[in-house]
């Protein structure tokens, strides 16, 4: 009789969590090391378009999700100057009708604990926190996680789940060499309620200007307004999501700015920085019965909005993988990732190419913008950048 697979992952971020959900649901015994004492609610909003929701629909969490979420009617371009406005594309119902599954906008902190509840309820994985991860060790029957304390955990596989800085991904090919990028980020919350009406309309919006850009949308219900800001600034090389800024060094970031930017800026409750380090794809992710998943496989600039999504899509694809393959666990980790890697490294190369569209030059005057979106932001081309994307079904791809 084949043995119930054990899979061990390190990090209880999205693609951990949604890695336990689809493995359990493939039949596996599954347990989850967390290095944080609490699950905080940390991090602000996510958009997860219809690649990464028909994974969690799958796994049952459409109507906890539907409670939270912000489904938003469409996308569009501002100009950062003059306010000028050019849709991008349409979402709700044409999402759903043209992809299978819908748009939507939610909080981090709110699709966290739906995963969380979900894990719970399932009464089968098990979540332990306060255990970081040191290393692992593993030969040709299993591997067992090596904890901070010394403890050693046992079996069948291991993913690295453990985010940009991950732990295991180290151990398997040595340290990463990321670049700084040029670029800061900023987010920031801010209560819709305290918005002009105009500032409050369902969709998701990206200010594109020379040097920066701006991109915000609701989450929550539609209660909270999602504000990320990118800008060109050499002086700030920390990449960290809990270094704390203020209002005013934010809005002088986008001095000459159109007013609505500001109007944001005036109302985020507290705006944090970051810096953007970029890191080359990985050549492979697999090493034995050891992967990694998520940011820890394919850290990604968050300008094509798919770092959440590709967790999700890798956890719907490894699952799928083990539960077909669960006698040869080395063989399975190997099959998903092969069938990961292409896919992931493009969308990384994508987010990497939307910096210089959203920082163009060209934008700098109205005249030349016009022409400038016009052109980049055409019908054709935009279905060129985005079905391919939107299209992809973990479900079902060949593995």
């Amino acid at each position: 009789m084949t043995q119930t697979p054990r899979v061990l992952i390190a990090g209880a971020g999205i693609g951990g969590l949604t890695a336990a959900l689809a493995l359990l649901r493939a039949g596996t015994d599954v347990e989850i090391f967390e290095q944080a004492s609490a699950l905080e609610q940390l991090g602000a909003g996510i958009q997860i378009s219809a690649n990464g929701a028909r994974v969690l629909f799958h796994l049952g969490l459409q109507h906890s999700l539907q409670a939270v979420w912000s489904e938003p009617a469409g996308k569009e371009v501002r100009l950062w100057s003059t306010g000028q406005t050019w849709k991008l594309f349409d979402l709700g119902a044409q999402s759903r009708q043209r992809y299978g599954a819908p748009y939507f906008m939610v909080h981090r902190a709110d699709l966290h604990r739906v995963l969380i509840e979900a894990l719970q309820m399932s009464g089968a994985g098990k979540l332990r926190l306060n255990a970081k991860c040191a290393g692992f060790e593993q030969d040709r029957h299993g591997v067992n996680l090596v904890l901070e304390t010394g403890e050693r955990i046992g079996g069948d596989a291991l993913i690295g789940a453990d985010g940009v800085h991950s732990r295991i991904r180290a151990e398997l090919f040595g340290p990463d060499q990321p670049y700084f990028t040029g670029c800061m980020a900023w987010r920031g919350l801010i209560a819709t309620e305290r918005l002009p009406r105009h500032l409050r309309t369902p969709v998701g919006t990206n200010w594109i200007g020379p040097g920066g850009h701006v991109v915000h949308y609701p989450v929550r219900r539609g209660e909270l307004l999602n504000f990320v800001g990118i800008v060109e600034r050499e002086d700030w090389q920390v990449e960290s999501w809990t270094e704390q800024g203020s209002v005013e060094e934010c809005a002088g970031d986008y001095r000459g700015w159109n007013r609505d930017v500001h109007l944001l800026i005036e109302n985020i409750q507290t705006p944090f920085k970051w810096a953007l380090l970029g890191r080359d794809p990985l050549p492979r992710w697999t090493v034995d019965r050891v992967s990694l998943l998520g940011d820890a496989a394919h850290p990604t600039l968050p300008f094509m909005a798919q770092g959440a999504n590709m967790a999700i899509e890798d956890a719907g694809v490894l699952a799928r993988c083990i539960g077909c393959d669960r006698d040869n666990i080395p063989r399975a980790l190997m099959r998903y990732d092969a069938a990961r890697r292409e896919r992931t490294s493009r969308l990384v190369l994508a987010a990497a190419e939307n910096t210089r569209r959203f920082h163009n030059p060209a934008l700098a005057e109205p005249s030349a913008a016009q022409h400038y979106v016009d052109t980049e932001w055409q019908e054709e081309k935009i279905k060129q950048r985005y079905d391919w994307v939107f299209e992809y079904d973990a479900l079902q791809v060949p593995v």
